[in-house]
C-alpha cells in the first residue's frame, strides 16, 4: 500500500491534533497548503512561530496579550470597581466585542470539573481573592457558561466571595436573541422565567 511521503504524513499528524480536525480533514488542509505560494507558506509558519514569542499572559487578569499588563487592566477609563469573572480569553473578547461593558476582568483558566482533575487549586482563584482583598471592588459578576461545571463554580466562588461583602451578581440566563420558545429546553424556559427583567 503507497504511504504518504513522510513529510506530509508529520503534518497531516500534528493537525489532528487540533481541536475537530481528524484525519480526512488534516489531509485536505494538508493538500490545500501543497498548492499555495511559498509566500503564503512562509506567512502562515511566521503567524504560528509568533504566537508564543510575542504573546504573553497578563499578571493581573490572565488575558492572552501582547503586553503585561494588558490594554484592559492599564487603561484609567475603565472601572475599577467592577471585575466580571470569565472561564478563558474568548469570553472576555466576546463580552467585549459587545462595547457594552467598561469595568475588568479576571480569568479562571477554565472551570471546576473534578472528573478532568480540575480542582480550585488549578484554576486562578487565590489571585482573585487576592484582588478582592485590596478593597477596591464594589461589584463582582459571575459570567461562566450555564452548564454544570459552570454552574458548580459559580456556586463555589459565590462562597468564597459572600463573606467579603462585595455585591455578587450572575448575567442573566434564558432564550438568546431569535430562538423560538417552541424549541426550546425545559431548563432554558425555566431560566428564562425566573431571570424575567422588568420593562
Amino acid at each position: 500500500m503507497m504511504k504518504y511521503p513522510l513529510s506530509i504524513q508529520n503534518l497531516i499528524n500534528e493537525l489532528t491534533k487540533l481541536p475537530s480536525v481528524g484525519p480526512k480533514t488534516a489531509e485536505r488542509y494538508v493538500f490545500y497548503l501543497l498548492n499555495r505560494h511559498d509566500e503564503e507558506i512562509q506567512k502562515l509558519a511566521q503567524a504560528i512561530a509568533e504566537l508564543k514569542e510575542k504573546t504573553q499572559i497578563c499578571k493581573t487578569c490572565f488575558l492572552i496579550s501582547e503586553t503585561d499588563p494588558c490594554q484592559i487592566c492599564a487603561d484609567k477609563n475603565r472601572d475599577a470597581t467592577t471585575i466580571t469573572i470569565v472561564s478563558n480569553s474568548r469570553d472576555l473578547l466576546a463580552i467585549e466585542a459587545t462595547g457594552e461593558y467598561n469595568g475588568k476582568y479576571h480569568i479562571l483558566g477554565g472551570v471546576l470539573n473534578p472528573l478532568d482533575g480540575i480542582d480550585p487549586e488549578r484554576l486562578n482563584i487565590r489571585s482573585l481573592l487576592s484582588r478582592l482583598k485590596i478593597g477596591i471592588t464594589k461589584e463582582v459578576i459571575l459570567a461562566l457558561n450555564p452548564n454544570m461545571e459552570g454552574e458548580a463554580t459559580a456556586i463555589y466562588l459565590a462562597k468564597l466571595i459572600r463573606p467579603m461583602k462585595i455585591k455578587l451578581s450572575r448575567i442573566a440566563k434564558g432564550l438568546p436573541m431569535g430562538a423560538d420558545i417552541e424549541y426550546a429546553d425545559g431548563a432554558t424556559i425555566n431560566n428564562a422565567m425566573k431571570y424575567r427583567n422588568i420593562i
